[in-house]
């Protein structure tokens, strides 16, 4: 039997998710991934209006807000039958590519960079050849003054024995390979990021009347009419701009320059077979023409349809009272009361397991990018041609912690270049008188629907059942719940259980190569699993054993 290790809690994630593993000869053999708190907000929907609906589902964390708003109403306008303007259409397209500029920018730099770039390391670098590289690299190049000024302020965080936002990290790792020029050059884009993030969350209270948790998202469209100005659009507009600039000429180099130091981690990670995307930002109508096109993959890039009745959730191994897996609109969300016992070789998680016709599927901008190349979409086919052949790899090396990292660049692109045209789209409409945002509709006596949003982390969904104009039943699957949910009834691991199956630990104190998959899904643990009874509004206590 190999060394058990426990990495709890995984840190620069939205959540609280814990990570065990069993490594065997340098390698991980075996793994569990285990969400800490219970998830209830479907609970609390019960018996309310399906319009307030997207405000409750908001609040399942501080980072999704606009993608859960979005995926409710969408459920409700399915269940009632509701075909929303256009202008609510690109309006809505705008904030989810926001959102996703935003995400994953901060993802990137905030949650995933330190753990390929060595902040410490950057203290030994020169300047002047970082100015250099930031030449070769970087279509925004900075002088050397501009990098030695970067330097002492780390050298400030190290001198007064806190590293402050670089802290929880295992800083002189044998698995870092950047050299400290590289790691300087990195460092510095990770404090612009900082700024830039908060700049393009302004895009959200432009349309959005506020961030986080805009307000303007309603059953039957959107009520930004009084933001159709051309001031306002011309803000918009701007700060869209300023952020793909960024895109381009930071973040697109920075991730290949510092891929190209790390591309024996496209043969690591991977281990998943079944990719699953739902697809997103319509071109017409409600779910016409998507930008990213809905599919699936299983084994080969050969693409299937999607079926979303094929779409069910298994509980037997986390702390619920059992059952069969049930597709979501049977689901049921019945936590074990009482103390919960973590055992990995029963229930261990509050998580539930996600399976596509029975299969643990992979989300996320992975799956995307596959489904969306596998399909021939020629925005995706050029990029991850181009990307390939940078870093000199094959198709085959995206199935890794790798491709999973390159894939949420190309994404970020495509989206940020689809952006232009939509904000022209929506000047043109004002232009020509058409300012409609809204479609009037009434309350069906009962009803069934399910909206479907394909957001930065993977997919999601939102299900919901109507009967005497209430919600009798309401569920939602997250990416998050996905990719990090544990085992089934048949004991076939959840997507990150596997990925981190065969991964090389250097030093099992500093597991550092761990950390670098499960950040490559860029988990938010609190959109798959939330603290509350909706009775007593009691916290459910975890004991880990």
């Amino acid at each position: 039997m190999g060394k058990r290790i426990v990495i709890d809690p995984i840190t620069r994630i939205e959540g609280h998710l814990r990570i065990e593993v069993e490594i065997e000869n340098g390698k991980v053999k075996d793994a569990w991934s285990s969400g800490q708190m219970f998830r209830g907000i479907e609970m609390m929907l019960k018996g309310r209006d399906p319009r307030d609906a997207h405000h409750f589902v908001q609040r399942s964390c501080g980072v999704c807000t606009y993608v859960h708003a979005l995926s409710s109403v969408r459920a409700v306008e399915d269940a009632c039958g509701i075909e929303i303007p256009e202008n609510a259409r690109i309006i809505r397209n705008l904030l989810h590519g926001a959102q996703y500029q935003h995400d994953h920018i901060v993802h990137f730099y905030h949650l995933h960079a330190l753990d390929w770039v060595d902040i410490v390391s950057a203290l030994s670098a020169d300047s002047v050849k970082t100015a250099k590289l930031s030449e070769n690299v970087s279509g925004r190049p900075q002088k050397s003054a501009y990098f030695k000024e970067v330097q002492a302020k780390l050298k400030t965080f190290v001198n007064s024995g806190q590293l402050g936002p670089f802290n929880n990290a295992y800083w002189g790792h044998p698995a870092y390979k950047l050299p400290p020029e590289a790691n300087l050059m990195a460092a510095s884009h990770y404090l612009e990021g900082i700024k830039l993030q908060a700049k393009a969350a302004r895009m959200h209270a432009i349309f959005g009347g506020k961030n986080p948790h805009p307000q303007s998202l309603v059953v039957g469209g959107v009520t930004s009419v009084a933001d159709l100005t051309p001031e306002r659009i011309n803000e918009f507009a701007a700060i869209w701009k300023e952020t793909k600039a960024f895109v381009d000429e930071v973040y697109i180099p920075d991730l290949l320059a510092v891929a190209s130091f790390y591309k024996d981690w496209g043969s690591i990670g991977g281990n998943n077979n079944t990719f699953v995307a739902y697809g997103d930002f319509p071109q017409r109508g409600i779910n016409y023409d998507l930008l990213i096109p809905a599919g699936v993959l299983m084994d080969t890039l050969r693409p299937l349809p999607l079926n979303t009745n094929k779409i069910t959730e298994d509980v037997t191994r986390g702390w619920y009272e059992s059952g069969y897996a049930k597709h979501p609109y049977d689901g049921e969300t019945k936590p074990i009361r009482g103390e919960t016992t973590y055992n990995t070789d029963d229930k261990y998680s509050w998580m539930k397991a996600p399976r596509y016709d029975g299969r643990a599927a992979e989300v996320g901008p992975l799956a995307r990018a596959l489904v969306a190349y596998a399909k021939g979409v020629p925005a995706f086919k050029t990029l991850v041609a181009y990307v390939l052949k940078t870093l000199n790899i094959e198709v085959k090396h995206l199935f890794s912690t790798l491709g999973r990292t390159a894939a949420r660049g190309i994404e970020t692109v495509v989206i940020g270049n689809a952006m232009e045209g939509w904000i022209e789209e929506l000047k043109s409409n004002i232009a020509f008188g058409n300012k409609k945002t809204y479609q009037p509709w009434s309350m069906p006596d009962t009803g069934k629907g399910f909206g479907l949003n394909d957001v930065p982390r993977g997919a999601l969904g939102h299900w919901i059942e109507i009967d005497g104009g209430r919600i009798k039943n309401y569920q939602y699957v997250v990416p998050s719940t996905w990719n990090l949910g544990p085992r089934d009834s048949k004991d076939n691991k959840g997507p990150v259980e596997r990925s981190l199956i065969g991964t090389p630990v250097a030093d099992p104190k500093q597991p550092l190569e761990i950390l670098r998959t499960v950040h490559s899904y860029d988990p938010c643990i609190a959109c798959a699993v939330h603290v509350i009874d909706p009775h007593t509004n009691e916290t459910y206590k975890v004991n880990v054993i």
